[in-house]
């Protein structure tokens, strides 16, 4: 499966370069490249940071300008917080790559660009993209960690490309009990709760009738019953036994 392409461009930190790494193999993209990162390359404390990426960072293609580092690509975004005055498309992060998914099916390359740390992409840069990427943040703290904007792109296109299928899911591993169990168990603890006057005598259909809600509720299962009936049983033993 063909992935789109991460460019950082003139990165200053190591180890957001290695969060990116970390945030790209999160997401399944494999790809990066590095536009003239600050003090050259490779830095110190990169490897740290990708955490378990640092193939990436290894396999990482070094470029000396961003035009050069998008040659081979067919199609690029550019992403920025800010709004640049320039008569391009912008997108949020789930439609680029969606569109990115249906252009990379047909065999193009794509790239997307992510700008420095404190002044993210200059607008000539912008200018050699096709669309822009920006993200839905709270207007009064735009700005995004690099690492951080790299993430929400990834995601975007992971669960375009897996289909959004989560990693495991909360099932019961216990069958739902059946009626005659849980009507076993309202009997018990009726039983119990009648031992120590819990019932005023004047509410007690009520209060039972809305005990039995509060567990119908639950949609218990065997096991949730087995373990309810064991801790009352287990408190009401030692009630008996304390007794003189």
């Amino acid at each position: 499966m063909k992935r789109p392409v991460v460019i950082l461009v003139e990165p200053q930190l190591a180890e957001n370069i290695g969060m990116v790494a970390r945030a790209m193999a999160n997401f399944g993209l494999s790809e990066l490249r590095l536009v003239a990162p600050r003090n050259g390359w490779p830095k110190k404390g990169a490897h740290s940071a990708a955490s378990g990426a640092a193939h990436l960072l290894e396999d990482a293609r070094l470029f000396a300008t961003a035009r050069e580092a998008i040659a081979d690509l067919n199609y690029v975004f550019a992403t920025t917080a800010r709004e640049r005055g320039q008569m391009m498309r912008v997108l949020a992060p789930d439609q680029a790559m969606q569109e990115a998914q249906g252009r990379l099916a047909e065999g193009q390359g794509i790239g997307i660009l992510f700008g420095r740390e404190r002044t993210g992409l200059e607008n000539d840069e912008v200018s050699l993209a096709d669309a822009i990427i920006t993200f839905p943040v709270d207007p009064k703290f735009s700005s995004l960690n690099l690492a951080q904007a790299v993430l929400l792109v990834a995601y975007e296109w992971y669960k375009r490309a897996t289909g959004g299928a989560l990693p495991f899911a909360g099932e019961r591993r216990s069958p739902p009990a059946e009626r005659d169990k849980v009507l076993s168990f309202f009997d018990y603890i009726e039983a119990e709760l009648e031992a120590v006057n819990f019932y005023p005598k004047d509410k007690e259909p009520i209060m039972k009738r809305n005990m039995r809600d509060i567990f119908h509720r639950l949609e218990m299962t065997e096991q949730d019953v087995r373990t309810l009936r064991g801790a009352i049983r287990a408190i009401a033993e030692a009630r008996r036994l304390r007794k003189p």
